[in-house]
């Protein structure tokens, strides 16, 4: 089966044609600036140059057009005609409580994602849109869904609820929901793989690691504990988002710059993390190490800030599940960048994790990091969401 994998934002859409047979991908590209001047997409088929180029995308639906059209041009398509794709497989941020697993799409379906909308204002109605794209474009396509959220539906109460009163939840289903659960699930899976045992019978810790980052406590095959919250602002501080503070800092702020409640969180959210840390000096982790090398003060207060609190949330899920057999890292800085990992591994010692420093350089490819022996096995897993989400389209497909 040919599946397209589709990640849609307000203004981007990510696309892969995977076939699941083989698991290859087939292709692969990434529409920009969709209802806005200047709009691109760059198309890559397997083995192939990327080709980048100017276009007119004054919707997502042009977009959907456009990259089935990609796929199917006889010089950088790789497939004859619209009727080869078999199904479609969407990500979706949220799913608030009324999705713990992936589901096919119906209109019963596109309501509850409507009816998360308010809990992920920039993100499910993006989605949405992809989905009702695709269905425009590809009527009689089977498509299913999969949620950012579900995973981590088996957290038990202790661990989403906060210390407010109640009836917010009762009202608003004000909680911890967690986000990156494609990945936390790919990642804690094939971790078990490689060390050919079954998920059910270990407690892994797995961080997800890139510009947005969660830590996540997966005991015996289930999420317990995640690091995000009831958005994605919560938990570690990450590339521009500040991660876990005193809630009256919002008031405080909104107080002393004379700006309201939306703004500050807006700084929060874009201006905040290593970027604010650094002074202004980059989000992107690798600028962080080589301005660190260059004597920036800034830049090495932000990564040494940045590994103390995922060393903490390595910390607070050992006690969680009681130990932790596994830790492994993934996403962007988690796989390739060295420096970060090392800095990590100043607070996760006391555990037995006993990192070779010579492993450690490895970028990007599956590598168990600890000795032969080691307490608890330390690992870089890649993780592959496209991939994750076009198996699970193919089980909903199967059932």
């Amino acid at each position: 089966m040919k599946i397209l994998v589709i990640n849609c934002g307000s203004s981007s859409l990510k696309y892969q044609l995977i076939d699941s047979d083989t698991e290859a991908v087939l292709a692969k590209g990434l529409c920009e600036r969709i209802g806005i001047d200047g709009s691109n997409i760059a198309h890559q088929p397997a083995g192939g140059e990327k080709v980048k180029e100017m276009a007119d995308m004054p919707d997502h639906t042009a977009a959907v057009k456009l990259v089935i059209e990609k796929l199917t041009d006889p010089k950088v398509g790789v497939i004859g005609s619209l009727s080869e794709i078999d199904a479609v497989g969407h990500r979706v941020v949220h799913g608030g409580e009324s999705f713990s697993g992936s589901v096919l799409v119906d209109e019963e379906v596109i309501k509850g994602i409507e009816a998360c909308s308010d809990l992920a204002p920039l993100h499910n109605p993006a989605n949405l849109i992809g989905i009702r794209s695709c269905q425009a474009i590809m009527p009689g396509v089977p498509m299913a869904v999969v949620f950012d959220t579900a995973f981590h539906q088996t957290m038990p109460e202790k661990a989403y609820l906060y210390g407010l009163p109640y009836e917010y939840y009762q009202k608003y289903k004000i909680r911890r929901y967690g986000f990156h659960g494609t990945s936390h699930d790919f990642v804690s899976k094939r971790a078990a793989e490689i060390l050919g045992k079954d998920r059910k019978d270990l407690r892994i810790i797995v961080c997800h690691l890139g510009n947005g980052a969660s830590v996540s406590a997966v005991a015996y095959g289930k999420s317990v504990d995640t690091s995000m919250g009831l958005t994605p602002l919560e938990g570690l501080i990450m590339g521009t988002r500040s991660g876990d503070m005193d809630p009256a800092i919002v008031s405080f702020l909104a107080q002393k710059e004379g700006l309201d409640a939306a703004q500050v969180i807006d700084i929060c959210n874009k201006k905040s993390g290593v970027l604010g840390l650094s002074g202004g000096a980059s989000s992107d982790f690798r600028d962080l190490v080589d301005a660190a090398k260059d004597g920036n003060a800034l830049a090495k207060n932000a990564l040494e800030a940045y590994a103390y609190r995922v060393g903490k949330y390595i910390g607070a899920y050992t006690a969680a599940m009681n130990g932790v057999d596994v830790i492994a890292f993934t996403a962007g800085v988690g796989e390739n960048n060295a420096e970060v990992r090392v800095l990590i591994g100043q607070y996760i010692g006391y555990l037995g994790t006993n990192i070779d420093p010579e492993k450690n350089k490895l970028r990007g490819e599956e590598v168990i990091l600890s000795d032969e022996g080691a307490k608890v096995v330390t690992m870089v897993v890649p993780t592959n969401e496209e991939l994750a989400i076009a198996r699970e389209t193919v089980r909903l497909l199967n059932q």
